[in-house]
């Protein structure tokens, strides 16, 4: 038994009499330095089949097959050992056919008269049992040749030096297979300066040219395939996705390329990054399972996974009845392999999976089926694949026969007694080959040019100077297909897009949607999911808001969101931004924009303008009979004694507040805000003033007379005619000013009527007076009605036989009850949605009441007598104003014997009329 003893630790084949290895940094390279002692032998063979004693007995894991030129093979033959076992089971596709396709394209350059014309290509091929660290074991192989052995204190027994067989020289390896193993090899082959050509490795980790300058491949990196893979995603749009890898270089470095490449692309977040542990405890995928399930959104999974492991995903998510729920995104490693997904068709139905661009070899298939263990012989594998492959047992000496196997006859054909299909990496086996083989042409023709044979310029071949040759390629592959690397060793990224597909559940299948070659080509139309199902499923966080609602982002996930209505009166400005209309504006039904708001004003057809309107005309008519009939009985004694100048004034004034109800329902325009302003308060300050006049007078009167018998100054009717035109003017005056500041025009109002629901919303069409600009312009008649009004009390004491004092007060006494009940209700309904009809109506109907009361109580029964009862319209008894001061100091002596307790003495009851004749 051999063991090599690594300072790292690490048992490699090597004869057991070496007691160590030590290495030495010189100049900052690095040299091994073999010390050995021998006891009992004289000549010491190293390692290898080359050995004439018992070839293949040191390398039972590994093909030799000489050459001029010799290649190493790194394939995994074997799947990875149990219970720490480095082998396990045989691997017949991503092993036996890959090997042999190795096999196959050294024989077609072997024979081929063009290519490396008088060489011959050999071959050590070894088992990486797809482990990395075995891989790193048996790849010592390849750098034997190059170790430097210090023999000098070694003799044999008879003392002479001995004698050492020297090993092969690898100039060039192909492999390995997964990128792990590639990444493990590659650390020991760069420093022997071995060039390292691999069919199958993807990791980013490897375009790295500091570290791994001396690997190349024929296959793109997984960036290229994680670039194919988002832009799959966001084809599909899904925009949350979790991934899910294999520990180890392949899985991690894949999906880390996928999350770097979505985070700089953006629109594609990750809901959970999940990772397969190397040796998976029970139970381990059940809880993948749950943690997936814990973003249920996210239905897209972009797996990177070897075929073990995507296959215990699968009957995991079949275990929790998840069938349909999961969209996955496979890589190459899944491909268009059957062995992942057998008898787990239901749950991988509609997995999109990538492939590199390859194509079926039909050489190769032809070689293949014609293999047999008699032409075969130079594969010491293939009996075990024979076994496998045809589920029989071969005979062997002093093995017994397994009864519940039948026998190998050796006449079974592969492809006529067992199912064959091509492995997927065939053509970039052969491709990395070739590869590895022109680059030599090319060097063979620069330093051997007119010699036939390998000659002493590549005696041996520089690694570096081949290396060099390898990345300047540039030939059809095996496919059509050029091959050729750029300045990392990558190969252009070609790929392409399958889905499995279960057209029927007899008939299901992997089928080509696409291809991408630095950008996605997917047709859609061609893609089925769950079921059969055309529509694409959904695989993303947050569903897209509907038109008038806005986006509120969740803080750290970019692709979830939270909609927001925009309310009120916003619209949608961007999906992230609600902004308000302007103020004549109103959102649309679908808060996507804006739309001008209704203008509206008070209609005649309106009720708030109807039963003012009616009031109006009522009293406006009312106003025109009692004038006219004033007029016609002008001299008659009731007429006279009203005060006739006074009367006209007044009735003047009504006539004016019934005039306004139209003007404040009229549309607003100038002409009519401007009469608004003038005659608002006109009406109400004529009525009042002429009110206010008769009232002082008649108090002035009686005050005088309980003093003097000199009657007062300024009781004429052209006296009160002047005074009356002085109150009024104040009010003229006043509005003429506000004339002069701020011109008379409309205004549309928005804010009025403005209510929560937009839809409701409305432009007011009115004039520019606000409500205190109204009350203002009523405050001056208000002054002098309650002006009025106390004089009307303080006049209540005037005997019944003296004009008009006591309606003058009850017209007073109801008035400012109306006009009490008017500020409630006008203030009221500020904030109410018909705020302007009810204020116009409120104001219009209290100034028609109060024109109503004061034309009812003073001159409808004045009306009344003249024209149903004439007779009582006759000249009374006249009295001086001495009687008058008489009249008042009777009544004031009656008044302080009644608060005395005294007697009351009756007035004279004679009918006295005070006329303006006096």
């Amino acid at each position: 038994m051999f063991l090599y003893k690594l300072s790292d630790g690490e048992l490699l084949p090597v004869p057991k009499n070496i007691i160590k290895f030590s290495v030495v940094r010189v100049d900052s390279c690095v040299h091994y330095r073999l010390i050995s002692s021998f006891f009992l032998q004289c000549f010491i063979l190293l390692p290898g089949p080359s050995s004439p004693l018992s070839p293949g007995h040191f390398h039972p894991h590994s093909i030799k097959i000489p050459g001029d030129i010799t290649l190493g093979g790194l394939f995994p033959i074997h799947a990875r050992g149990p219970h720490g076992l480095p082998c396990g089971e045989l691997k017949k596709e991503k092993g036996i056919h890959r090997m042999e396709a190795m096999l196959y394209a050294l024989d077609q350059i072997n024979s081929d008269p063009e290519l490396l014309p008088n060489i011959t290509l050999g071959v050590r091929i070894l088992d990486t049992c797809s482990r990395d660290t075995y891989a790193l074991e048996q790849s010592l192989t390849f750098v034997q040749a190059l170790i430097q052995k210090d023999t000098s204190d070694i003799r044999c027994s008879n003392g002479e030096p001995p004698l050492i067989r020297k090993p092969e020289r690898v100039v060039g390896v192909i492999g390995a297979s997964a990128s792990s193993v590639s990444i493990m090899v590659a650390n020991i082959l760069r420093l022997f300066e071995i060039p390292q050509v691999s069919y199958a490795s993807t990791a980013p980790e490897l375009s790295d040219n500091n570290r791994y300058d001396f690997f190349s491949r024929v296959v793109p990196p997984d960036s290229y395939q994680a670039q194919a893979m988002l832009d799959i995603v966001k084809a599909l749009g899904w925009n949350y996705v979790s991934t899910l890898a294999s520990e180890g270089n392949y899985g991690e470095s894949g999906v880390d390329a996928f999350m770097q490449i979505s985070r700089e692309a953006g629109g594609v977040c990750i809901a959970q990054s999940v990772k397969i542990p190397r040796e998976p405890t029970a139970g381990e995928f059940d809880k993948i399972i749950r943690r997936l399930m814990e973003t249920s959104n996210a239905r897209g999974v972009i797996i990177f996974a070897n075929e073990d492991d995507i296959k215990r995903v699968l009957e995991a998510a079949k275990r929790t009845n998840l069938t349909g729920h999961f969209l996955f995104v496979g890589s190459d490693s899944w491909g268009a392999k059957s062995s992942p997904i057998a008898e787990l068709e239901d749950v991988a139905e509609g997995a999109v999976t990538i492939l590199p661009k390859r194509a079926s070899i039909d050489g190769f298939d032809q070689y293949f089926v014609t293999r047999s263990l008699e032409n075969n012989r130079r594969n010491i594998w293939f009996a075990e694949f024979w076994e496998d492959d045809f589920r029989c047992k071969l005979t062997r000496p002093g093995i017994k026969l397994d009864p519940d196997k039948k026998k190998c006859t050796g006449m079974e054909r592969i492809g006529r007694d067992s199912s064959y299909e091509q492995e997927g990496k065939v053509q970039f086996v052969i491709d990395a080959v070739y590869a590895v083989a022109h680059a030599l042409h090319n060097m063979h023709q620069d330093l051997c040019p007119g010699s036939t044979g390998v000659c002493s310029n590549m005696d041996p071949v520089e690694g570096r100077s081949l290396l060099n040759y390898i990345r300047a390629v540039n030939f059809n592959g095996s496919a059509g297909t050029s091959v050729l690397f750029n300045e990392n060793g990558d190969a252009p990224g070609r790929y392409d897009i399958f889905q499995f597909q279960m057209t029927n559940h007899s008939h299901p299948g992997y089928r080509v949607i696409g291809q991408w070659t630095n950008n996605l080509r997917l047709n859609l139309e061609e893609m089925q999911w769950s079921g059969g199902d055309k529509s694409i499923p959904d695989s993303i966080c947050s569903f897209p808001c509907n038109p008038g609602e806005r986006k509120k982002m969740v803080k750290g996930v970019p692709c979830c969101w939270h909609c927001e209505l925009c309310d009120g009166y916003q619209y949608q400005l961007d999906e992230f931004t609600c902004e308000t209309c302007p103020t004549d504006m109103r959102p649309t039904p679908n808060r996507t924009t804006c739309r001008p708001t209704p203008i509206i004003k008070l209609e005649w057809n309106s009720p708030w303008a109807l039963v003012p309107a009616s009031l109006a005309m009522l009293g406006i008519l009312a106003t025109s009979a009692v004038v006219i009939t004033f007029i016609r009985f002008n001299d008659t004694p009731i007429v006279r004694a009203s005060g006739r100048e006074l009367s006209y004034v007044l009735l003047t004034g009504i006539f004016l507040i019934y005039l306004i109800t139209f003007l404040m329902i009229a549309e607003p325009g100038v002409v009519v805000c401007a009469f608004r302003r003038l005659l608002l308060g006109l009406g109400m300050a004529i009525t009042y003033s002429a009110m206010l006049t008769k009232t002082n007078r008649i108090y002035r009167i009686f005050e005088q007379g309980k003093r003097s018998v000199t009657p007062p100054k300024f009781i004429s009717p052209t006296s009160q005619l002047l005074i009356t035109f002085i109150l009024i003017s104040v009010q003229v005056l006043g509005v003429f000013v506000w004339f002069g500041v701020v011109p008379p025009h409309t205004i549309i109002d928005y804010e009025e009527l403005r209510p929560p629901n937009p839809d409701l919303a409305r432009g007011i069409l009115k004039c520019d007076m606000s409500d205190l600009s109204i009350i203002c312009c009523l405050s001056y008649s208000i002054v002098l009605m309650v002006t009025c009004t106390v004089y009307a009390v303080k006049s209540r004491g005037v005997p019944e036989t003296f004009n008009e004092a006591k309606p003058i007060g009850f017209t007073m006494y109801t008035t400012c009850i109306v006009w009490l009940a008017f500020v409630p209700i006008f203030f009221g309904t500020a904030q109410s949605t018909e705020k302007m009809f009810i204020q116009t109506a409120t104001l219009t109907v209290s100034m028609s009441l109060s024109a109503s009361v004061s034309l009812g109580m003073l001159y409808m029964p004045k009306v009344y007598v003249i024209i149903f009862h004439p007779e009582q319209n006759v000249q009374k008894r006249k009295r001086s104003f001495k009687g008058v001061v008489q009249a008042a100091r009777m009544s004031q002596k009656s008044l302080n014997e009644k608060q005395n307790g005294e007697t009351k003495i009756e007035p004279d009851r004679t009918h006295t009329v005070f006329t303006d004749q006096q």
